[in-house]
């Protein structure tokens, strides 16, 4: 079978919830619970031939599924706060080093805490940044400021829930792309980076 993405899962109030796989999404469509396939892509699944009829079975799913049940509670006003992953930060950051300005590969960079945690800092989005090694190491247990009143090149922020599905995977499609973007928060240094 080629290569299918995953499929965004949308709720009933169109607010991007999770990425499924395609078993998930047809388990999805046979049990009544896709209103819609929104975007502009989608794939076509064969099953089994009927018995009766002599017909192949075959489903159609949308790269984008607007789903029946419940609106999600931070679509409400209540506040998403996504899960600190390496992975997911150093993509937040562009795989560049907030210190130096340079790119790097994933194995190449460090999660550095502006407020150090044995100075009483968090590990939270808004006090980590990503770091290369000579960075981190050379920063140590120091502020920016003490550490020769360096500025970070980037404020760091905690993305929203669209910004965070787009955070988590590799290989989106240019439709859910596209969807996500929209729902970006309007100071979003992700945006930036891809208009």
């Amino acid at each position: 079978m080629k290569f299918v993405p995953l499929i965004l899962k949308l709720d009933i109030a169109g607010n991007p919830t999770s990425w499924i796989n395609y078993e998930e999404a047809i388990r999805l469509y046979t049990n009544d619970r896709v209103i819609t396939a929104l975007g502009t892509e989608s794939f076509v699944f064969r099953g089994g031939i009927n018995a009766v009829t002599q017909r192949r079975s075959m489903i159609e799913i949308g790269s984008i599924l607007l789903t029946r049940g419940r609106v999600r509670a931070y679509a409400c006003g209540n506040k998403f706060i996504p899960h600190l992953t390496n992975r997911a930060l150093f993509r937040r950051d562009g795989h560049v080093c907030l210190y130096c300005g340079e790119q790097f590969r994933h194995a190449n960079l460090t999660r550095d805490h502006i407020i150090p945690m044995s100075r009483g800092g968090t590990d939270n989005w808004e006090n980590v940044v990503t770091a290369c090694f000579r960075c981190n190491n050379q920063k140590g247990s120091k502020t920016p400021e003490e550490w020769g009143g360096r500025k970070l090149l980037a404020i760091p922020y905690a993305p929203n829930k669209a910004e965070y599905l787009f955070l988590q995977n590799r290989r989106i499609i240019a439709d859910q792309q596209a969807f996500l973007i929209t729902r970006f928060s309007k100071h979003s240094l992700l945006a930036d980076r891809l208009n």
